[in-house]
């Protein structure tokens, strides 16, 4: 795959300059609207200029104010193709200063690293899809198909006041579009002496349990046979320590196929949890997409200690694989029985696109041409993105921003945490991987 820049220096400091420019945004979203400032519409308008002083029409929207949602349009060679969306969002988690070893919105470079809120989620690859827009104009390059570049506020606490309220609000914005590239993946795992670059072929649904519990009020002297609180307790105690079965989807069996032929042995999915020790950093996250989880996080009853109420509730984090969703709500309900009441909330489904394909093959050509040790290795994500919400308008998405690191450098592991940082030379690994991709995909 030729080069799709030419001057890979220049691609490379302006990606440094704006990641650091975003960084010192506090474009923080803490998931209330009486905390959320306009950092997202101060990121937002930064990118559009960039954008426009590169020669692009840009489209821009605050879906409530502060809520700054940016999209631009680059044509391509072949309009009869589906468009692809390059995606980042805007925002970022809170953090507490006082936490970190450098200030978390200074984006100060210490040892070889960026380090700042939003180093790797994800204002570096925001950074790298403008340079890569920039540089794109700027040396007239014309991509296989139109790219669509669009930049979403409120992904960390759902996609509600962005993706998914310009797919609402301005579905126009997409017109064409048939795929979609963002996070989470990307970044390089060592499996036994070889490097796989992970690839989100499937995301897991999300949602919310809430438990009710009802039983008789009394004074607290006088134990009942229905407490309210003892019910709740069972049902938490049943659900938090039941261990769903292995769900073998099509992510899954393509990673175990591929990290087969990595490590030079065969692993079924079912094998796949007793190796989780030999896949070093990747073990978590393969750990989590192996089976449904449903996690107790909230739990609330009573309000006095020598009144016995008459209703406790607590609340689940559910996370199911694609295909699964009907059997999680079956087992969830044979687990607590008839003694409480369930309610599923704020339910998206989850997400699963094909384990190959042309675009997944434009990813293999890009790597090997940055990294010709690279191997792309497919695998269901176990968390979110706001490729769930362009699903919904029949996007297919991937999780893909590419990150060459060192063996013991945890990539997802910095994601929402204390002294995020990202490697100078993956900054410039992931640009330059990046623009090759945009360019042929």
């Amino acid at each position: 795959m030729t080069a799709a820049v030419s001057d890979t220096a220049l691609l490379e400091a302006e990606t440094l300059r704006i990641a650091r420019d975003l960084i010192r945004i506090e474009s923080v979203n803490t998931g209330d609207p009486r905390t959320i400032g306009d950092g997202e519409a101060r990121a937002a308008r930064l990118v559009q200029s960039l954008l426009e002083e590169a020669g692009y029409e840009t489209h821009y929207a605050e879906s409530t104010p502060g809520r700054g949602n940016l999209v631009a349009r680059l044509a391509g060679t072949d309009a009869s193709r589906g468009a692809l969306i390059a995606h980042a969002h805007l925002d970022v988690v809170p953090a507490e200063a006082a936490d970190w070893t450098h200030p978390p919105f200074a984006a100060e470079l210490h040892d070889g690293f960026l380090y700042g809120r939003g180093a790797l989620d994800m204002k570096s690859h925001t950074a790298a899809l403008v340079a890569t827009a920039r540089a794109f104009r700027r040396e007239g390059v014309v991509p296989a198909r139109d790219l669509i570049f669009a930049f979403f506020s409120d992904e960390e606490a759902g996609g509600v006041w962005g993706v998914r309220w310009l797919i609402d609000n301005r579905p126009e914005w997409f017109a064409g579009a048939t795929e979609a590239v963002s996070e989470v993946g990307g970044f390089s795992v060592p499996f036994g002496d070889r490097r796989g670059y992970l690839v989100a072929t499937a995301e897991k649904g999300v949602g919310r349990l809430d438990v009710t519990a009802r039983g008789s009020a009394g004074h607290g002297s006088r134990p009942t046979s229905d407490n309210a609180i003892t019910r709740v307790a069972r049902a938490v105690a049943a659900i938090g320590e039941h261990r769903f079965p292995l769900e073998p989807t099509t992510a899954v069996e393509a990673f175990a196929r591929r990290v087969s032929e990595l490590l030079g042995e065969t692993l079924t999915v079912d094998d796949l949890p007793a190796a989780l020790d030999r896949l070093g950093i990747a073990g978590p996250l393969v750990a989590a997409g192996l089976r449904n989880t449903v996690s107790p996080t909230v739990i609330a009853g009573g309000y006095k200690s020598n009144v016995i109420p008459a209703e406790a509730t607590a609340q689940f984090d559910v996370r199911v694989v694609p295909g699964a969703e009907e059997r999680l709500r079956a087992e969830v309900e044979a687990l607590v029985g008839q003694e409480v009441e369930l309610r599923w909330d704020r339910w998206i489904p989850p997400i699963e696109a094909a384990a190959d394909g042309p675009l997944l093959d434009v990813f293999a050509s890009a790597l090997a041409a940055e990294d010709p040790d690279g191997v792309l290795v497919p695998f269901l994500m176990p968390a979110s993105t706001d490729n769930k919400h362009l699903a919904r308008i029949g996007v297919t998405g991937y999780g893909f921003v590419p990150l060459r690191t060192d063996a013991d450098f945890d990539a997802f592991g910095h994601y929402h945490a204390v002294d995020e940082r990202i490697p100078l030379d993956a900054l410039a690994f992931s640009v330059r991987t990046t623009a090759r991709i945009l360019r042929s995909a």
